[in-house]
Formats: C-alpha cells, structure tokens, sequence
C-alpha cells in the first residue's frame, strides 16, 4: 500500500514540471503527508490546475465521510469491478504529486517494522496514478476526495512491501488524464516502476507519528 508520502520540492519547481499555471492555495514542503490530509493533485477536469483534495476517497452511494479513511489505497487489478472506484475508473482519475514515499520492512524478530523511504534517484517530483471523487453530506458539506492506486512491487521494493504506488512515467502521465482512453490501455500504465531509476534507505520511526512533519524524516539512518 502507500500510507505516507511526501512533496518537498519548491512549488515553482512544480508548477513547472506539470506544466501548471493555477494552483488552489500555496504549498509548503510537506515530510510526512498522511490519509485525511490535503494533497497535491493534477485533476483531469482541470489539467493546468494544481488542486488540493483530500485523501482517502468517499464514494458517490456512501453514507458518510468516514468511510474515506479506508479508501487511501485503490488495486489497480480490481479498478473496474469495485463498486467505490468503477465509476471514478472511467471518468475521474489524476495525478497525485510527490517526491517519495514510505513503506515498512518487516525485520527478522517479527515484531519490528523499519520505515523505509523510496524516490527516484534524481530526486525530482512524479506522479501518482490516482481517481477523484465530489461527495456532499446530507448536511451540504462538499468534500472532493481521491484515492492512490498502488500496483505489483518492483525488485527493489518487493522485499519491503507487497505492493507500490502506480508511478506514471513522465510519457503517460497526461495519457492517464486524457478522457479518450480505454481500460485496456489505461491498466496497461499501471505497473510497477523502473528499478534502476528509484533507491529506497531505511528513516526515521518519527515517521510514524504523522505529527512530525521535518526534512530529518527522510535522512538515511545506519541500521
């Protein structure tokens, strides 16, 4: 799965690397983002636009917000039969902005869990596949959510974890926003990504308390 992530790189930076010129609010680096937590987003309603959403999507049928926080993480095997992300699937995908992300080794005692960070090498910003989604509560509260869809690990990543983001070579990734596309080619973006191009090194278990929010989160530790 992916539970943590990060986006420090400066936000001009950004706008540029997406080809951006319009964003919700102001961004300001961020070491630990978590579920429930405004992300950085590139929606395929407004290409030029960085958007800011909730994470952890909240289906169009539910009956409450609260079902959002398990919804952070969408199988890109099972898009097209699960009821919460069928529809968001075909009409409502994005990208989600970031320059890494956490998983957890599980160490040999079985009870131990090293947080582990993963980017590219270069250390540039890539994006997530992801879907979106409006919800409004009975109330009249508008909540616009997304989820992260997360693939087979690579080599690096598969002795960590059973699964990995969906990260979109720079080629697809206005591809995965064009309305046109079938689902054939568009579950043929998600895959696990190069190798050679990312690193991963155990961090910090600050990490695991969402509060800390700091760049020595993601400086390698010696285990």
């Amino acid at each position: 799965m992916c539970g943590r992530f990060t986006l420090t790189v400066d936000p001009e930076e950004l706008m540029e690397r997406f080809h951006l010129s319009m964003a919700d609010a102001p961004l300001t680096p961020r070491y630990n983002i978590a579920p429930t937590q405004n992300v950085a987003v590139v929606l395929n309603a407004s290409t030029d636009r960085l958007s800011l959403v909730r994470w952890g999507l909240i289906p169009g049928w539910a009956t409450g917000p609260s079902i959002g926080a398990q919804m952070i993480n969408a199988r890109s095997e099972t898009l097209a039969q699960k009821p919460a992300f069928r529809a968001a699937f075909k009409k409502r995908r994005c990208l989600v902005l970031a320059d890494g992300f956490y998983e957890w080794r599980k160490e040999a005692d079985g009870r131990t869990k090293t947080p582990m960070y993963a980017r590219l090498l270069t250390g540039e910003p890539f994006a997530m596949a992801g879907l979106w989604e409006d919800w409004k509560s009975p109330q009249g509260l508008a909540y616009r959510t997304c989820t992260i869809i997360t693939t087979e690990p690579n080599d690096l990543l598969s002795p960590i974890h059973n699964r990995m983001p969906a990260i979109l070579p720079r080629e697809l990734e206005a591809e995965w926003l064009r309305d046109s596309m079938s689902e054939e080619v568009l579950k043929s973006m998600l895959r696990p990504y190069v190798v050679g191009d990312m690193q991963v090194y155990p961090v910090s278990r600050r990490v695991n308390t969402p509060a800390y929010d700091e760049p020595a989160l993601i400086k390698p530790i010696v285990t």
